[in-house]
């Protein structure tokens, strides 16, 4: 399998374009991340894992996304 950062778009990227050369088989990319990385109360947090946040969280997550 390629190994990879998941939340780094040029390993991304670069994996995509190395699993086209594989011909005749199937290719796995494992993507390592960090659930909710980038947004401090949601980083690691089971809580956030498959649910929406409400208006304010929303608001805050863009802001420390920017």
């Amino acid at each position: 399998p390629l190994e990879i950062d998941g939340h780094n778009m040029n390993q991304i990227l670069e994996a995509l374009k190395k699993a086209r050369d594989f011909k005749g088989k199937p290719t796995v990319i494992v993507a390592h991340t960090i659930k909710g990385k980038g947004i401090s109360f949601m980083e690691n947090n089971v809580d956030f894992h498959g649910k929406a946040p409400s208006a304010q969280e929303l608001e805050t997550s863009l802001k420390e996304l920017e």
